[in-house]
């Protein structure tokens, strides 16, 4: 065990935020703290990591552990680039570097015991350097800092220069390669494109060390824990395997508590109807027996009623008017901004029912796809069709429309005047908006549950083909499982643009990945698009995958495909190089010690001739691994 906490109990201004949590965390473990917005997942790690008292328990940790932090909001204020502010988490091996360098210069003037002083010492340090991965401190900088998705051209930046979400990717990749014995991470995937969550996945996998890890990222969590700490109520429940066994686990617990309380509600009614009856027949015995049978009843230990009763419920949203079977028609479909190509030429259709999800790195152009289909954009060039009786609901993040003077009730009331109190009811719980909740008022809401009333309306609308932008941002897990069913229960089509990889995995039945300009087709999940990613990739788009991506390749595109190809010939004999020097590096490092372990004989300690020709076969070899290290570094940059 490196880590428990033990009844950690904590409020706030009387409102009582956690109540005796216990768990604990062993070695090179990986755990989730899960739980709805509030439940006091964050609080959790700051009283973790000291920065928050608990009320009352205890925090223990093993001897001379370390932490590595990485909190929701994370400012650092430096001057240094984005490079150098990452090289001061290696300053201890710059300073042994340094040290071994000085040392180097000096021996070539020392003689007899200072010699042999300085050649233990320097036995000592190189042993060290090489144990701390001193000879792959820069790659390892380059790696981290590349996986975070900076580009090279960027490293040169200011710290001072940058944005509230690329100082959070630096902070992060300082944790990272300070290489602490635990690791917690606040919502380490916020700003994060797909290809950086995929890296930090593989990091975090292979990290010697424990992470602690809160998160809304599913798919990011299935991958990666093997133990969730689920906050509810106050209260911590500790299960073990991923997110999704989580799940399974609480789904059955679940229905077993809803499956309790109807059984005993049913019973409860029972009795009461019969009790009912027995006095009806106002005679002695039946009173008598209404009596007996009453303080039975009376006796029974009520089972509360589970608090997500309200909306588990099959909601299952039908469009008023059912579309066409061809819903969207998209040829030659071009953008550009300046001098930067967005997409060019793209080409697609939508089929009545189609659940399609649009991804692809930040900047791609997602967005201004839905945006031109949806008229708030023009295209440079291209032709969009919808098809017969197609309606569009569009949603937007950053347009909501929402009168925030209206109560959530009164909102759906007043865009649904035709549905009855108990209708819009039943809509609300099923977006998680129970008893009192939907007499808030909107302008009261937070970002989520603005949306959450936006995504009910849309689906409540004469809409039979949605558009959505992130529709899972800003929303907790249990929302996002609520809006998961409602998309898979639409019978209308849907395209949308999400990173919620698990959103994407359950919701959608076909991808287009924006990249390279083009889209390139999908007929499957993220699982799906995984699988077949590289080999799609490799021939681009093949227009014989699905008729319904109607791109033929025409001349630029094998021209694209060809040097796609003449790339890959490129990259194959790059890593051949790379493994070369990778393989003279390791044989130069092995002479190295078997000559520091010949120094350190006694024998040829009193050996002034032998030990220089020792120390300059050293030399050579330095000589040469310092311009392995510099080909090496180049050519993996």
């Amino acid at each position: 065990m490196i880590l428990a906490c033990n009844n950690i109990s904590k409020s706030f201004d009387s409102k009582q935020i956690l109540s005796a949590c216990s768990f604990h965390i062993e070695e090179h473990e990986k755990l989730a703290i899960v739980g709805a917005n509030g439940t006091g997942k964050s609080t959790l790690l700051k009283i973790i990591t000291g920065e928050l008292l608990p009320d009352t328990g205890d925090v223990i940790q093993g001897k001379n552990t370390t932490l590595g932090y990485l909190a929701q909001h994370n400012d650092i204020s430096s001057e240094n680039t984005i490079y150098d502010e990452m090289l001061n988490v290696k300053q201890n091996i710059l300073e042994m570097e340094q040290a071994i360098r000085t040392l180097e210069i000096n021996m070539k003037h020392a003689e007899g015991a200072e010699l042999e002083n300085m050649l233990t010492k320097y036995s000592k340090l190189s042993h060290d350097f090489e144990l701390k991965n001193g000879y792959a401190y820069q790659s390892e900088v380059v790696g981290v800092l590349k996986g975070l998705g900076f580009q090279k051209e960027e490293f040169d930046k200011k710290i001072s220069s940058l944005s509230g979400g690329e100082k959070t990717r630096v902070f992060l990749g300082k944790i990272l390669l300070s290489k602490p014995d635990i690791i917690l991470l606040d919502e380490p995937t916020n700003h994060l494109d797909m290809d950086s969550i995929a890296w930090l996945e593989n990091f975090l996998l292979n990290y010697n060390g424990a992470v602690i890890i809160v998160a809304h990222d599913r798919y990011f969590l299935n991958k990666i824990v093997t133990k969730v700490v689920e906050l509810e109520d106050t209260k911590a429940s500790v299960y073990n395997g991923n997110y999704t066994d989580y799940a399974n686990k609480k789904a059955m617990l679940r229905d077993a508590a809803l499956k309790q309380y109807c059984n005993q509600q049913r019973e409860i009614k029972h009795q009461q109807e019969v009790i009912d009856k027995l006095r009806s027949f106002n005679r002695e015995k039946s009173i008598k027996r209404a009596e007996s049978r009453e303080k039975a009843l009376n006796k029974i230990n009520v089972i509360d009623k589970p608090k997500f009763f309200d909306y588990e419920m099959n909601l299952k949203l039908t469009p008023q008017i059912t579309s066409g079977n061809d819903v969207l028609s998209v040829k030659n479909l071009s953008k550009s901004y300046g001098d930067r190509t967005l997409f060019k030429d793209i080409n697609f259709e939508l089929k009545r029912g189609e659940h399609v999800s649009i991804i692809g790195g930040n900047g791609t152009g997602k967005t201004t796809i839905l945006k031109i289909i949806n008229d708030l954009l023009e295209a440079d060039s291209g032709d969009i069709t919808t098809g017969t009786k197609v309606t569009i609901g569009y949603y937007d993040q950053e347009h909501h429309v929402l009168d925030m003077d209206n109560t959530i009730f009164e909102e759906i009331a007043d865009a649904y005047p035709e549905m009855t109190s108990t209708e819009i009811r039943n809509v609300l719980a099923a977006f998680l908006f129970t008893n009192d909740d939907v007499f808030k008022l909107i302008s009261s809401l937070s970002g989520g549950e603005r949306g959450r009333v936006s995504l009910a309306k849309l689906m409540l609308s004469e809409a039979n083909f949605l558009i959505l932008d992130e529709p899972t941002n800003h929303l907790d897990m249990v929302s996002k499982e609520v809006l998961e069913k409602a998309i898979k229960n639409y019978s209308g089509t849907v395209l949308y643009v999400s990173h919620d990889r698990y959103f994407i995995n359950q919701t959608a039945d076909r991808i287009l990945e924006l990249t390279g300009e083009t889209l390139i087709n999908y007929i499957g999940n993220y699982d799906y698009y995984l699988e077949k990613k590289d080999e799609l990739n490799a021939i681009y788009i093949d227009s014989t995958v699905d008729n319904k991506v109607s791109d033929n390749i025409d001349t630029e595109s094998k021209t694209d495909w060809k040097a796609q190809k003449e790339e890959q010939a490129k990259q194959r004999k790059l890593q051949n190089e790379i493994k070369r020097i990778e393989e003279r590096i390791n044989a130069l490092e092995t002479s190295n010690e078997e000559l520091n372990t010949a120094l350190a004989d006694p024998e040829i300690a009193t050996d002034v001739g032998k030990l220089m020709e020792l120390q300059k076969q050293i030399d050579t070899n330095n000589e040469e691994l310092d311009m392995l290290y510099e080909k090496w570094e180049n050519t993996v940059s």
